[in-house]
């Protein structure tokens, strides 16, 4: 029976990959969520055709990816937007439709031939709803497609543009450079995710962070927490 390996950290992710398994019954589909698992060792016991990677903050150790065929899902039409929180720099730059880009890992951040994209729409919801939604593009779509039909990784075309990751104080609703309702709306809402610093705004001894947020013709609403620094 032919192997899968499936890595990720994120809930979304292991619960598409349950549902996965119940498509592809004739694949030894296999979920590794913990750093210390991935290793060589265990990845030759188990000699997977491909090893998916749809969410992993971890660095891929070269033994890995020269072993086997590892692929990353990255949400920009790369070869722009390589690096760092690209759904961020993406709606920062007022971007709405984007590709979410599945590529094989080599020693180049992002650089690795690509097997296909698929289109994904930023232009609304937090971005915790946007990375739930590109999870069923990724696995029930693009994962699918790849295990069942074996393409080639084709290499990259276009001018290369390098993103920067989002630093905790670049959080702050102030840094801000076009303030209006449209870019504070996105502002909030893309960094509506677990994991990611909210937007905030600081008065005094107070910080209060938002989420939530909707947008109305002059108004946005949402929630908000006030904590004592």
């Amino acid at each position: 029976m032919k192997a899968i390996v499936i890595v990720t950290q994120k809930k979304w992710n292991i619960k598409n990959f349950y549902k996965l398994q119940n498509i592809f019954k004739n694949y030894n589909l296999c979920l590794i969520t913990e750093q210390q698992n991935l290793t060589l060792q265990n990845l030759q016991k188990i000699n997977p055709k491909y090893i998916f990677f749809p969410h992993w903050s971890y660095k891929i150790q070269p033994e890995i990816y020269n072993n086997f065929s590892c692929i990353v899902f990255h949400m920009s039409d790369l070869p722009y937007g390589r690096g760092g929180s690209p759904l961020q720099n993406l709606i920062t730059r007022g971007i709405k439709h984007t590709k979410i880009s599945a590529l094989e890992v080599n020693d180049v951040l992002d650089g690795g031939d690509i097997y296909l994209k698929s289109d994904l729409d930023i232009s609304k919801g937090s971005a915790k709803k946007i990375y739930k939604k590109a999870s069923k593009i990724i696995f029930f779509d693009m994962i699918s497609y790849i295990v069942k039909n074996n393409p080639t990784p084709t290499s990259q075309v276009g001018k290369i543009e390098i993103f920067k990751r989002r630093k905790r104080e670049e959080s702050n609703i102030i840094t801000l450079t076009n303030k209006n309702l449209n870019s504070i709306y996105d502002f909030i809402r893309m960094l509506d995710a677990p994991t990611y610093p909210r937007a905030f705004i600081e008065l005094d001894n107070f910080k209060i962070e938002f989420s939530n947020a909707k947008k109305n013709k002059k108004t946005i609403s949402g929630r908000f927490k006030i904590y004592e620094k």
